[in-house]
Protein backbone atom coordinates (compact mmCIF):
# COMPACT_ATOMS: atom_id res chain seq x y z
CA UNK A 1 0.00 0.00 0.00
CA UNK A 2 1.55 3.67 -1.10
CA UNK A 3 1.28 5.92 2.04
CA UNK A 4 2.21 9.85 1.45
CA UNK A 5 2.84 12.18 3.94
CA UNK A 6 3.26 15.86 3.24
CA UNK A 7 5.27 18.44 5.78
CA UNK A 8 6.71 22.08 5.55
CA UNK A 9 3.53 24.04 4.99
CA UNK A 10 2.99 27.47 7.07
CA UNK A 11 2.02 30.62 7.16
CA UNK A 12 4.74 33.23 4.91
CA UNK A 13 4.98 36.46 4.00
CA UNK A 14 5.06 37.71 0.48
CA UNK A 15 7.77 37.14 -1.28
CA UNK A 16 9.36 34.43 1.15
CA UNK A 17 9.77 31.15 0.71
CA UNK A 18 8.95 27.42 1.81
CA UNK A 19 9.85 24.45 1.44
CA UNK A 20 6.88 21.29 1.36
CA UNK A 21 8.08 17.24 1.88
CA UNK A 22 6.35 14.91 0.70
CA UNK A 23 7.93 11.05 2.27
CA UNK A 24 6.07 8.08 0.62
CA UNK A 25 6.42 4.51 0.90
CA UNK A 26 5.24 1.50 -0.56
CA UNK A 27 5.58 -0.61 -3.33
CA UNK A 28 6.86 0.16 -7.19
CA UNK A 29 7.44 3.73 -6.38
CA UNK A 30 10.17 3.97 -9.24
CA UNK A 31 7.38 3.10 -12.02
CA UNK A 32 5.13 6.32 -11.21
CA UNK A 33 5.12 10.40 -11.24
CA UNK A 34 4.81 12.19 -8.55
CA UNK A 35 2.59 14.98 -8.45
CA UNK A 36 2.08 18.24 -6.14
CA UNK A 37 -1.44 19.86 -6.20
CA UNK A 38 -3.39 22.46 -4.40
CA UNK A 39 -6.64 23.38 -3.66
CA UNK A 40 -7.75 26.42 -2.64
CA UNK A 41 -10.76 27.41 -1.13
CA UNK A 42 -14.16 27.25 -3.38
CA UNK A 43 -11.58 26.40 -5.89
CA UNK A 44 -10.89 23.20 -7.69
CA UNK A 45 -7.42 21.12 -7.29
CA UNK A 46 -4.97 22.44 -9.38
CA UNK A 47 -1.60 20.99 -10.73
CA UNK A 48 1.38 22.54 -9.76
CA UNK A 49 4.56 20.33 -10.54
CA UNK A 50 5.65 16.76 -11.37
CA UNK A 51 8.84 14.24 -11.09
CA UNK A 52 9.43 11.02 -12.53
CA UNK A 53 10.85 9.18 -9.37
CA UNK A 54 13.11 7.12 -12.12
CA UNK A 55 14.13 9.88 -14.18
CA UNK A 56 15.39 13.19 -14.77
CA UNK A 57 11.68 15.07 -16.03
CA UNK A 58 10.19 17.49 -14.05
CA UNK A 59 6.89 19.88 -15.36
CA UNK A 60 5.32 22.85 -13.55
CA UNK A 61 2.44 24.82 -14.32
CA UNK A 62 2.88 27.90 -15.80
CA UNK A 63 2.10 30.01 -12.27
CA UNK A 64 4.72 28.26 -10.65
CA UNK A 65 7.57 28.06 -13.18
CA UNK A 66 10.81 30.01 -12.14
CA UNK A 67 9.26 30.20 -8.86
CA UNK A 68 9.55 26.80 -7.62
CA UNK A 69 11.45 23.82 -7.78
CA UNK A 70 10.40 20.22 -7.50
CA UNK A 71 13.18 17.69 -6.57
CA UNK A 72 13.59 14.04 -4.87
CA UNK A 73 15.97 11.51 -2.52
CA UNK A 74 15.59 8.35 -4.00
CA UNK A 75 17.58 6.81 -1.03
CA UNK A 76 14.81 8.72 1.47
CA UNK A 77 11.78 8.60 -0.95
CA UNK A 78 11.28 11.97 -0.56
CA UNK A 79 9.83 14.82 -3.08
CA UNK A 80 10.34 17.89 -2.07
CA UNK A 81 8.63 21.59 -3.67
CA UNK A 82 10.88 24.48 -2.81
CA UNK A 83 8.26 27.55 -2.94
CA UNK A 84 10.43 31.13 -3.48
CA UNK A 85 8.71 34.58 -4.30
CA UNK A 86 5.62 33.38 -2.75
CA UNK A 87 2.92 35.37 -3.43
CA UNK A 88 -0.94 35.55 -1.86
CA UNK A 89 -2.48 33.69 -4.99
CA UNK A 90 -0.34 30.62 -3.86
CA UNK A 91 -2.36 30.36 -0.31
CA UNK A 92 -4.16 26.83 -0.68
CA UNK A 93 -3.68 23.16 0.85
CA UNK A 94 -0.81 21.34 -0.76
CA UNK A 95 -1.49 17.78 -1.69
CA UNK A 96 1.32 15.29 -2.62
CA UNK A 97 0.43 12.42 -5.33
CA UNK A 98 1.23 9.32 -6.75
CA UNK A 99 -0.06 6.30 -9.17
CA UNK A 100 0.20 8.65 -12.22
CA UNK A 101 1.79 7.09 -15.17
CA UNK A 102 0.69 9.16 -17.80
CA UNK A 103 -1.61 12.55 -17.69
CA UNK A 104 0.21 13.82 -14.59
CA UNK A 105 -1.14 17.15 -14.90
CA UNK A 106 -4.65 15.56 -14.31
CA UNK A 107 -5.43 14.65 -10.47
CA UNK A 108 -7.95 11.66 -11.63
CA UNK A 109 -4.72 10.11 -12.86
CA UNK A 110 -3.76 9.99 -9.58
CA UNK A 111 -4.55 6.91 -7.39
CA UNK A 112 -2.86 7.88 -4.21
CA UNK A 113 -2.92 11.08 -2.11
CA UNK A 114 -1.27 13.05 0.98
CA UNK A 115 -3.32 14.41 3.73
CA UNK A 116 -2.38 18.01 2.50
CA UNK A 117 -0.56 20.55 4.06
CA UNK A 118 -1.64 24.70 4.66
CA UNK A 119 0.31 27.29 3.19
CA UNK A 120 -0.80 30.87 3.66
CA UNK A 121 1.28 33.40 1.96
CA UNK A 122 0.00 36.89 3.83
CA UNK A 123 -0.02 40.48 1.57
Amino acid sequence: QVQLAESGGGLVQAGGSLRLSCAASGPTLTSYVLGWFRQAPGKEREFVSAIRWNGDNTYYADSVKGRFTISRDNAKNLVYLQMTSLKPEDTAVYYCATGATYGYTRPTAYGYWGQGTQVTVSS
